[in-house]
Formats: C-alpha cells, structure tokens, sequence
C-alpha cells in the first residue's frame, strides 16, 4: 500500500519587497506561488553560485551561446529534471520542455509538475532564459 504524503503550507518572501498595505510587512508568497518560485530559483541558479553548495544549479546559462540543435536541448532538459528532483521534494516532475529560439538567442522552458501533498491541479510553469551580460 502507498504512503500519502500529507504536506502543510509553504511561505516565502516575494522578490518585489511589496509591503503589505495593513500590516506594513513583507507581502509573502504562498503555497503553490512559493514553490514556482523555488522550483524557477533552482533552474536559473548556476552551478557553484550558492556557497558551500557546488551541487545546486545547473550549467544553463552557459549553453545559451551555443547554436540550437537537438544535442543542446536535450542535455538541457535532463538537467533541469535532475536538479529539480535532486533539489525540490515538494514537486513531482511530470513534464519538461525545452523549444530553442535561435533567432532570438533564447530558450523557451515549460515545466509541469504536481505539488506533493496539496490536491491542487497540475502547475505549469512557462519562462523565458536568455544570456545576460555580466
């Protein structure tokens, strides 16, 4: 018989720093919201950038330079699948996808996942990498 996995709320704080028009505090991100969050955080961190953590992240960034093909997309995807099963316990991997858009030097990520422990109907998430000069 499986184990169900009962899980609680989760909080974290939004990165806009909005303050709360009542209370003055910081306008927290809930739920479903903080896990897109995390789950973002985890594949748009590069690999060594968290201290003391040289295994968090994923080499991403990098490949944003190299020309579009079937050899790029498909390491990319399994790592963001890796890192986000290595690295967040509170999702269930259900699909990711990786379209290149060469002409705009971008990749376009999609990732669904169903939350472990909340009934909630499958999360899709759908962002944008792009090199970044530094």
């Amino acid at each position: 018989m499986p184990l169900n996995k009962i899980s609680r709320g989760f909080r974290d704080i939004s990165l806009s720093f909005k303050r709360h028009p009542i209370t003055n505090d910081l306008v927290p991100l809930k739920d479903a919201d903080a896990i897109k969050r995390a789950v973002q955080n985890l594949v748009r961190t590069k690999v060594g950038e968290v201290f003391f953590r040289n295994d968090i992240g994923t080499r991403i960034t990098g490949s944003l330079f190299e020309l579009a093909s079937d050899d790029l997309v498909d390491p990319i995807a399994t790592e963001i699948e890796t890192v986000i099963t290595n690295f967040e316990p509170r999702v269930d991997l259900t699909n990711v996808s990786v379209d290149p858009r060469p002409d705009e030097n971008t990749l376009d990520i999609e990732l669904s996942y169903n939350i472990v422990g909340l009934s909630l109907p499958t999360q899709i998430i759908n962002f944008i990498l792009e090199p970044t000069r530094l």
